[in-house]
């Protein structure tokens, strides 16, 4: 059998076709390699270079590297998590014409790392909650897509922080399985595997003094499962509201917030017996809303102002038409957000006068009048406009405000 190289571009073949297929991959020649890390793999996986791409190469018999190619594939579509499949390399044979195992080559994903690489240097315990938060992220969205991973584990999954956002990849789909949609029994097991695997290679890390003492590896391994349930339950139960009623989806985002999760990307669907919304969950770092606010719209803040502000921001965005992720022809995020400072946050806060401001700056203002029209549209159970908020928060709000503020005087 000849050797074929089934490819998702055309330029990749020709790209592919330099490197040593005719070699195992344990006798690949060191010009070739990549020296990233790698994580445990029951099959041998090699970085090597193929023009400006570092690939992924990883050696397995043709059909699970058929399959896991096609659910790679699949996973990408649907736009869940995961490395990305470049090609399957078949028919390879050695020198004397011996046959080898075909590989699948997906490419690298930058800036990502496998989890014991990550523990190389202690890690302390908060910042292994984000991790598995992140992992928690990506198996609930792997469920709602209808996947069934069957072997979650850090070991199969890679991690990478972008603008200190935190986000988990599937990098080994040989054992998934794409359903229109799983059952609880489905999503359980899964979740009962990535519990055992996880406290498994926790108490592995344990073992090589790699953990940090207060770690507690079956501690862990269950929270995944109490993080899972917690978000799955957030982001799947009912969700279509009454045309305009955006506090309710204000009150959404909240409860995603206490979970410890922030909206990622917001999407709102109109139809006639009401709004339906969709939430991509996401795990950040201290500090990281301050950061994408200063990015966005110029505005300096704390960082709870910053994510009170974000999330009235991305609510806004997914009210407009030319609103669309992902589409190259949709606005970028950065003109609605100028557009969002222009038209609404100036505006809101200007409405204000400046004399009964006092010393407040113009984000905290606006975080107040955001936090007092989600206690008015509660009240209400529907939605204030800002105009009413400005003036119930003038009259009844900043002269208690005042009042509070004013020195004290002994007789």
């Amino acid at each position: 059998m000849a050797l074929q190289i089934s490819a998702t571009n055309p330029e990749h073949p020709a790209l592919l076709l330099e490197l040593p297929w005719q070699l195992p991959l344990e006798q690949w020649p060191e010009e070739v390699l990549v020296p990233l890390p790698r994580g445990i793999s029951r099959h041998i996986v090699r970085y090597a270079r193929a023009g400006d791409e570092v690939i992924a190469v990883k050696e397995l018999a043709q059909r699970p590297a058929l399959r896991e190619y096609e659910l790679l594939r699949d996973l990408d579509r649907l736009g869940i998590p995961a490395v990305d499949p470049l090609a399957v390399v078949t028919g390879r044979t050695d020198a004397d014409g011996g046959p080898l195992e075909s590989v699948l080559v997906t490419r690298h994903l930058r800036g990502s790392q496998p989890y014991r690489s990550m523990f190389e240097t202690t890690m302390r315990p908060a910042t292994m909650h984000r991790l598995m938060d992140a992992l928690a992220v990506l198996l609930v969205r792997l469920h709602l897509a209808g996947f069934a991973w069957g072997d979650c584990s850090l070991s199969n999954t890679l991690f990478r922080r972008d603008a200190g956002a935190y986000a988990a990849y599937l990098v080994d789909a040989e054992t998934g399985d794409l359903h229109p949609q799983l059952s609880a029994g489905q999503r359980d097991y899964d979740l009962e595997l990535a519990r055992v695997n996880i406290s498994g290679e926790l108490l592995d890390l344990e073992a090589s003094g790699a953990l940090h003492p207060s770690v507690d590896p079956i501690e862990f391994g269950t929270e995944i499962c109490a993080r899972y349930q917690g978000l799955w339950e957030e982001l799947t139960r009912t969700s279509v509201y009454p045309a305009g009623k955006y506090h309710y989806i204000e009150r959404r985002i909240r409860r995603l917030n206490e979970l410890g999760f922030d909206v990622a990307e917001m999407q709102i669907e109109h139809a006639a017996n009401g709004d339906t919304v969709t939430f991509v969950p996401k795990v950040v770092d201290a500090g990281h809303h301050q950061r994408q606010l200063l990015r966005l719209t110029g505005l300096d803040t704390e960082e709870n102002q910053a994510r009170r502000l974000l999330n009235d921001l991305e609510s806004w965005m997914a009210t407009q038409d030319d609103y669309a992720p992902g589409d190259p022809l949709g606005a970028r995020p950065e003109v609605l957000a100028h557009r969002w400072v222009r038209d609404v946050f100036r505006p809101t806060v200007r409405a204000v006068p400046l004399e009964l401001r006092g010393s407040v700056d113009p984000a905290e203002i606006y975080h107040e009048l955001l936090e007092h029209r989600w206690y008015l549209s509660e009240r209400a159970q529907h939605d204030i406009d800002l105009d009413s908020v400005v003036a119930d928060y003038i009259e009844n709000i900043l002269p208690k405000a005042r009042e509070t503020l004013q020195p004290t005087t002994s007789e």
